[in-house]
């Protein structure tokens, strides 16, 4: 491993903010339940995260979608690699997402959704990086805007490594 990783935002903010968050998705969805979409793999640690701090029904569901394979930049090619398990036409759908930067995968995965008839859909992520936004997505929730870095923790990865860091750390080749 020739890279270092520098610590961006501690595993205290981070716990900190999934709070705030939570709480805050749990007065704008009182009286209803929320159906969760855990954007994988790098979603997982957030979306299990958020999960507990919110106090409504919860439910959840998972879907794989990626555009970068081993690289450090976004190949602007999406895919869906894992698709949902039940249909969630009639449901109030939070996709809950690692991080959004191009748009690129998060417009195209909303306009799939939005086709499947969900009484509502709303974005949620733990990290944004709008300076490097190519096409534009209303995000409901955001955690942390971040500089134009590459990052890693909190279930982000680098070539499937660093996932299990448990800050966002800053990859320095």
């Amino acid at each position: 491993m020739s890279e270092t990783i520098r610590q961006l935002i501690s595993e205290e903010d981070v716990d900190k903010k999934i709070r705030e968050i939570g709480e805050q998705i749990s007065r704008d969805y009182e009286g209803r339940q929320v159906h969760l979409i855990c954007v994988l793999k790098g979603g997982v640690f957030f979306t299990c995260e958020l999960a507990k701090r919110i106090n409504v029904p919860v439910s959840l569901d998972f879907m794989s979608v990626s555009s970068y394979g081993d690289d450090t930049s976004s190949s602007g090619v999406v895919r869906i690699v894992k698709d949902l398990d039940e249909s969630i036409e009639g449901k109030d759908v939070l996709i809950v997402e690692d991080i959004i930067d191009s748009g690129r995968t998060l417009s195209y995965l909303i306009e799939v959704l939005k086709q499947r008839n969900p009484n509502s859909l709303r974005l949620c992520t733990l990290l944004d990086k709008p300076e490097r936004r190519v096409k534009d997505v209303n995000v409901d929730y955001v955690c942390f805007n971040i500089p134009d870095e590459f990052v890693v923790g909190y279930g982000l990865d680098y070539a499937q490594k660093y996932r299990n860091l448990p800050y966002i750390g800053v990859v320095e080749l």
